[in-house]
């Protein structure tokens, strides 16, 4: 049987291979507003910036600098052995995969969303149309341990972003978590995502509590995120879907907290549909605010924590 994306993070793991190391926390001039908020009854979860920090503070597709985005080019190549499908001209593979991806992604960037205003790219898209353009110089793989061909997608898109953007769990992040489950509220993600986000994840939250499943914390029932929406933040279709699921459990919107780091593109349209809001300011790194937002009514949040583990001070009677 080929390997899960799991799986395959798990098999990385154990090859200490050599990642690029997650971003230390850079602490904004920023000073809670905390109040418990008793009508609260489901919390929603941005995932890069809140549970997760990244370099740069939000997935990208291309790293800013030249260099780190030729590595990671460099290194996918090399592991997937993919440069004897590829062009035999003078230079380095770095150059020759990056015109391809970068081609791949202006490509699906152009391409026409007539429903969504706010469209996704996956990720794995861009490498399964890398692959089908190596398939015509008959590349070949080991599909007995990376599946089929949208499988392999996956696992590069997975090892390509971890060599990109290093990831790690802020502090307290898998005890704000236990705290909202052991309160009895039921909790999910609302967040721009990719296929390998909740691989992320998990990675991040067992360093901090080894044996924390996940999917018992975080359901995929109430997991709406861009990736499999098919639009990000902040697209309104991903926010109805939310409320959708939510009113199946009894809960209005304005019973539902989500906690975001961005308040124009996370807060806002969440405000909109009549959510509460939590800024997250825990990390220049991922903070968007201005002050004018800040004292906006269109975009002011409920409460500003500057740590995880307020939510305690927010939520639950």
């Amino acid at each position: 049987m080929p390997l899960t994306l799991q799986q395959y993070a798990a098999y990385l793991d154990s090859r200490n291979l050599v990642w690029p190391a997650p971003p230390a926390v850079r602490l904004p001039k920023a000073k809670p507003y905390l109040v418990r908020l008793p009508q609260v009854r489901a919390v929603l979860w941005s995932v890069y910036g809140v549970l997760l920090r990244i370099s740069g503070g939000e997935l990208v597709f291309e790293h800013p600098e030249k260099f780190v985005m030729d590595i990671a080019l460099d290194k996918t190549v090399q592991e997937f052995k993919m440069w004897g499908a590829m062009s035999r001209k003078p230079g380095q593979p770095a150059e020759y995969m990056g015109e391809i991806y970068r081609r791949v992604l202006a490509d699906l960037r152009m391409a026409p969303s007539p429903k969504e205003k706010h469209p996704e790219i996956m990720t794995e898209k861009i490498w399964e149309a890398v692959l089908k353009k190596l398939q015509q110089k008959d590349y070949k793989y080991d599909a007995a341990m990376y599946g089929s061909l949208p499988e392999l997608s996956q696992k590069i898109a997975y090892f390509f972003h971890a060599s990109l953007q290093g990831t790690a769990c802020y502090d307290g992040a898998a005890a704000a978590l236990e705290h909202v489950q052991q309160l009895g509220l039921p909790q999910g993600v609302l967040a721009d995502t990719q296929c390998f986000s909740f691989v992320q994840l998990q990675r991040g939250l067992t360093q901090q509590h080894a044996g924390l499943a996940l999917d018992t914390l975080l359901p995929r029932t109430l997991r709406c995120v861009s990736h499999e929406v098919g639009g990000r933040k902040p697209s309104e279709r991903l926010y109805k879907q939310c409320l959708t699921q939510l009113a199946s459990l009894g809960i209005a919107p304005a019973q539902v907290l989500h906690v975001g780091a961005r308040l124009e593109q996370d807060l806002a349209p969440a405000k909109k549909v009549g959510m509460r809001t939590a800024l997250f300011a825990g990390d220049k790194e991922s903070l968007q605010a201005r002050p004018e937002q800040l004292k906006d009514p269109a975009t002011r949040p409920d409460v500003m924590m500057t740590e995880l583990s307020q939510i305690a001070e927010v939520v639950g009677t």
